[in-house]
């Protein structure tokens, strides 16, 4: 029986250079399996019909392969992976790479230690902690060529939760939406304090809903200062934002 929906999958990522085997693609459903198995008994996703959740979420995950050469890298994190994306979904498709799965949720850790036992993934660890805790530890600070984050803050927030963990001359993609522009615009002057620089703004749309997708690509210039990231629940509460002038009137 022809299966239209991994059989599109499979061309869609073929055209972002990934090759799939048969051994990966059932990784793929089982996946969905899990995902719409543990749904039931927690919050994990609002999409869960298959077609939607192979393109908004796993192929949605492989379009890190645009801007990041994966088969010249060798560790990856990702920070509040939620239900394992980008992380999971990468990890299959490429399964060298070492993967470090960091969030707060002691639930959706339990789900991702599930699926990485199902599907056999080795390389991947899964960790509860808050990102500002672990990017102190040194074995995650400075450490990684990689990482993502997907929809999990603003991006002046997220400089402060994952630039922390790429190693210098690595790389930190932050994957949104539509509308981002001001976004970055706020985030220039925390990449700054981190010695972050951006290096690129891609614009994607997924192939069968078109709708819009941005990797934003940052590079890291050398190790992360001291003082970051700051302590757990502040970069949430107090961003690191370019003060406001606040101007005085006067008639003096």
């Amino acid at each position: 029986m022809t299966d239209t929906i991994r059989d599109n999958f499979t061309k869609q990522v073929g055209k972002l250079g990934i090759q799939l085997s048969e051994h990966q693609l059932q990784q793929f459903e089982t996946y969905y399996a899990l995902l719409i198995e543990w749904n039931e008994k927690m919050n994990l996703t609002g999409i869960t019909e298959r077609e939607a959740v192979y393109e908004k979420h796993f192929y949605d995950s492989l379009t890190l392969a645009e801007v990041v050469k994966f088969d010249e890298m060798s560790s990856l994190a990702d920070i509040g992976s939620g239900a394992g994306f980008p992380s999971i979904p990468l990890a299959i498709a490429y399964p060298h790479l070492k993967v470090t799965i960091i969030d707060a949720l002691a639930k959706r850790i339990g789900f991702l230690n599930e699926v990485t036992t199902r599907l056999g993934l080795t390389r991947v660890e899964s960790l509860h902690s808050r990102a500002e805790d672990a990017a102190r530890k040194r074995e995650y600070r400075d450490q990684y060529d990689v990482v993502t984050a997907r929809a999990v803050a603003r991006l002046a927030v997220l400089n402060e939760f994952c630039l922390p963990y790429v190693r210098p001359d690595g790389t930190f993609i932050a994957m949104k939406g539509t509308d981002i522009g001001a976004e970055v615009d706020e985030a220039r002057f925390s990449l700054a304090k981190l010695n972050g620089k951006i290096s690129d703004v891609r614009r994607l749309a997924l192939p069968t809903e078109g709708a819009d997708r941005h990797l934003v690509v940052c590079v890291k210039k050398g190790p992360t200062p001291a003082a970051y990231p700051r302590k757990s629940g502040i970069p949430l509460k107090s961003p690191l934002v370019k003060p406001t002038t606040v101007a005085t009137n006067s008639n003096s």
